[in-house]
């Protein structure tokens, strides 16, 4: 499935991967963290370490686990935005799905981007008979705007919850969206 929307940026879901792909992921991943987000890795990341880490989001894309959502720049066929739907949750939770891992490259900000592909992911979501999403940011981050700005509503924070790649700590906010 595809949408096209800011020109030249394609959101798509991804269900084959190639080598090509594998190394898109991991320079993302690397922006992101040398940029100083919070999304679950240190400064000290490699290669290696990023490269590890998408392929096991990969084989849970294969298993049906995970729906993988990318921004892809057309111009230049890189992939500068993902976004992950996990849908492996307990057997009595089939009406929900985690968001999780929203990355959009260093260059690409502010151009609706993370907007998009949160949209598209919620359609799916629709599509998937779920009715309730849930994900975490931390507190007071563009990323904390933005999914105010999309309707979602905050749970609440905790303090403290995780480290940026510096090791600073950062608080965490948990947010809901009933899609019904």
């Amino acid at each position: 499935m595809h949408i096209s929307n800011r020109g030249n940026i394609l959101i798509e879901e991804l269900k084959e991967t190639n080598n090509t792909v594998v190394s898109d992921f991991v320079e993302l991943t690397l922006n992101i963290v040398r940029g100083g987000a919070s999304v679950g890795f240190m400064q000290d990341i490699n290669k290696e370490r990023a490269f590890e880490f998408w392929n096991e989001v990969l084989a849970k894309v294969q298993q049906k686990k995970i729906v993988l959502l990318i921004a892809k720049d057309t111009l230049s066929d890189k992939i500068i935005g993902t976004v992950q739907l996990q849908i492996d949750l307990p057997q009595n939770q089939p009406h929900r799905a985690d968001v999780a891992k929203m990355l959009v490259h260093s260059s690409f900000r502010r151009l609706g981007i993370a907007e998009s592909l949160l949209q598209h992911l919620e359609l799916i979501a629709c599509k998937m008979k779920k009715s309730l999403l849930v994900l975490d940011t931390v507190t007071n981050s563009p990323a904390h705007a933005l999914y105010l700005k999309c309707g979602w509503k905050v749970v609440g924070d905790i303090p403290n919850y995780a480290l940026f790649p510096d090791g600073t700590p950062c608080s965490t906010t948990y947010f809901y969206k009933n899609l019904e």
